[in-house]
Order: structure tokens, then sequence, then C-alpha cells
């Protein structure tokens, strides 16, 4: 998930005018779930994520019996009902590696802790199979590019795809990335993801923030060579977004074609462009910029039709003056305005209580405000959560808070 940007002295922006025509809901997305007192009903995704990179959220940790990952993964997923959820976005393609018995990569090392070890039962197929039994959609969260949060690439398996074609293996900051400008790492990458499609009935399939990898001060992603044969006399950046685009679009023609039911979802860092930049980006201050740092065009998706549902990660307080929540659920809501893609808001239940947080997040009432600004946009169709760690521990109360006022009700079964 995405970094905060870094703040600035100036004021954050008053409340404006949102856009009043809602936008199409998308077919089978969306749940009808009631407001607070005096609203209308209206759908509403009420979303959870659940992260099994580095053992985050599940398992807790590797190389758990596998009776007891289960019982932990049903915990999870009781968790979601328990507090009238209706979605749980599931991390289950962390490393360019698998929770369910993949064709084409090895199974998970925050299963086994051994890459590519069986773990002697099918995560996913078990968290499909016991989410639509509690009345919950089920959406495969995936990373595309990321190989390894270390850097030696004979630590991973024999048979991994990135040893047994180190050509298409980035070494970047540490880490071990995919070349988003080889065809065929798209291609593999399109294939690895549509596996899982192909096997289980899903509900989603996701993608998060992370393309090319975020900005590391002194470091350069080395794609010189891949330039060099595919550039086709585009600037850098530009054939960098081109990259990007053919992922995306290529997954949902692809996925249109496999199954017509699965939406396909992005949630990116919250913001595409500042207004500095680009008059058509947010009155934003933002540090990072999702189209020129990430080198994802997301208004593009939107406008192409190449997703089902967007859920920009606005992990920022109303009123921050370098990202102000408010503003930027205006904009956002402004993009998918009559385009048919639903949006979704990416919600920070981690900062809530963190005493490393600035004071906006000590306050229990603080992700309650979002809830109440975002029940006047009508092209808001729900919020999701990061993460079901910081759900169950619920420091301070904000998320007990915010779902005694706005999930009353149990959500409607999927």
């Amino acid at each position: 998930m995405a970094p905060q940007p870094s703040s600035s002295t100036s004021a954050g922006p008053t409340r404006r005018r949102i856009v009043a025509a809602g936008a199409a809901a998308t077919a089978g997305l969306l749940l009808t779930a009631a407001g607070p007192a005096g609203r209308a009903a209206r759908p509403q995704m009420r979303g959870l994520w659940a992260a099994s990179v580095a053992n985050t959220d599940w398992p807790s940790k590797p190389g758990l019996p596998a009776e007891q990952q289960r019982q932990e993964l049903t915990d999870l997923l009781d968790l979601a009902v328990r507090n009238r959820l209706n979605a749980v976005f599931l991390q289950v393609r962390p490393a360019a590696d698998a929770f369910w018995p993949s064709q084409y990569e090895p199974w998970s090392t925050y299963l086994t802790g051994t890459q590519g070890r069986y773990p002697g039962w099918d995560p996913l197929g078990t968290a499909v199979t016991e989410a639509h039994r509690r009345g919950l959609q089920l959406h495969a969260w995936c990373n595309p590019y990321r190989i390894s949060t270390g850097d030696r690439l004979d630590a991973l398996a024999p048979a991994h795809p990135a040893r047994v074609n180190p050509d298409w293996v980035v070494s970047h900051a540490g880490k071990l990335y995919y070349n988003p400008g080889l065809p065929e790492v798209r291609d593999h990458v399109v294939s690895s993801v549509l596996d899982a499609v192909r096997r289980y009935p899903l509900d989603g399939l996701h993608f998060d923030d992370y393309f090319y990898p975020y900005p590391v001060k002194g470091r350069r992603f080395d794609d010189d060579a891949a330039f060099d044969e595919y550039g086709d006399g585009l600037d850098r950046a530009a054939w960098r977004r081109r990259n990007t685009d053919l992922l995306v679009s290529g997954i949902h023609d692809r996925l249109r074609t496999l199954r017509p039911g699965t939406a396909f979802g992005v949630s990116p860092f919250g913001v595409w462009r500042n207004r500095a930049t680009d008059p058509a980006g947010s009155e934003t201050k933002a540090g990072v910029q999702s189209y020129d740092d990430l080198y994802a065009d997301t208004r593009r998706w939107i406008r192409k039709g190449w997703i089902d549902y967007i859920a920009p990660q606005l992990y920022w307080y109303i009123g921050f003056a370098a990202a102000d929540y408010e503003v930027l659920v205006d904009w956002w809501a402004r993009q998918v305005d009559g385009t048919g893609v639903a949006l979704y808001i990416g919600e920070a239940v981690y900062r809530a209580g963190d005493p490393a947080q600035g004071a906006a997040w000590q306050d229990p009432a603080e992700l309650s405000r979002h809830f109440a600004l975002c029940a006047d946009v009508p092209q808001v169709r729900g919020h999701i959560h990061y993460n079901a760690k910081a759900v169950r521990r619920d420091r301070i109360g904000a998320f007990s808070r915010l779902a005694q006022e706005y999930y009353r009700q149990p959500a409607p079964a999927r």
C-alpha cells in the first residue's frame, strides 16, 4: 500500500461542490446497505484488504500446519462478517508466487517458508468457498511485477520463472522485479493472474498501486535494454505508461472472455497528478504522482473502460494540506462520473490511533467524518479498509465507531 506524501505548509482547501450526477453502477459489483439515520440506502461496497506479503494479515507466519492456516483464514472471513462487511480482497499473488496450485508460478514462501513447497491444501480455493458460504465476495488481490523483497535470484525456487528467465529480472533498491517493458513478461503476468480466474468463481481480480516501483532517491530502474528494443521512438516515461496500459487492457480483454462476471479493479496511489503539474490534476501537493512516478495512468483506464472499479488509496485526513481527503474524493468522483466505473474509497484504518501519526488520526471520529462526507457524493459506491489486522485491533475504537454508524445492518448476501 502507498506511503503518505509529505506535509505542506498551505492550509487545506474548503469544501467544494461535488458533482451531482451519480455514475452508473457496474452490474454485480455493488450491494445495498443502509447509511446513517435519515439517509436512504444505496449500493455500497464494504471491503477489507487482507495482505499476505511479509505475513502482514494472513497467515500470521510461514510454516504453520495446514489446519492452523485454514483456521486463521476462516477467522479472517468471520471478522469481516462480524463487522458487517461484504467483501474481502485477499492477497494471493504477493511476489510472483501463488496461494493456489498455479501452473505458472511456485507456491508462496509466505505459506510454508519454502517457496514451491506444497502447503497441504488449496488456500485460494478454500477462501472462495468459505467466503461465498458466508455471503462475502472474494477478490483475488495480485501484485503484478514484484518478484522478491530481497535481491538474491538464487534464493528463489529453482523452477521459478525468474530463475529460468533471468533476463526478465531487474534488481532495484534491494528488491527484484519483473521488467514491465518486455512483452514476454506482460504475457506471463496476464497468464499467471488469469490462471486463478480460470480455476475459481472469483468475484473480482484486484491490483494495488505497485506497477513500476516507487521512486528511491539515488536509484534508477534499469530498463535500458528493453527501452532500446521496444521504445518505438517514445520518451521513456510515455513508453513505461504504455507498458502499464498494455498490461491493464490485456487483462481486461482476456478476462471478459474467460469469466465475464468477474470484476477487474485497481487501488492506485490516491494522487494521479497534482494540478501544478497538469491542469486536469487534483489540487494537491503530493510528493508522488502515480502518472509520473509509477507510470500508471489510472484516469485513462477509467475513460477507456479497462477497469470495472477503482479504489484510490485516500489514506489522508480531511484538511491535510498536501493531499486533502475531501479534495481527492471530489476529484475522483468527477473522473468516474458517467463512465460506468464504480468508485470505492480506500480507507486507512491502520493509521487511526497510531502514535506515529498526527493529531487528526488520534481522533476516533476522523474515519466517521470520511463516511459522512462520502454519503453526500453519489459517485462513491463504498469503501475498502486497510487492513484486516487494524480492523481486528481497532485502536481507539475508530473502526467500531464508523461500523456502528454506517454498517448497522448486516451486509446483504453476495
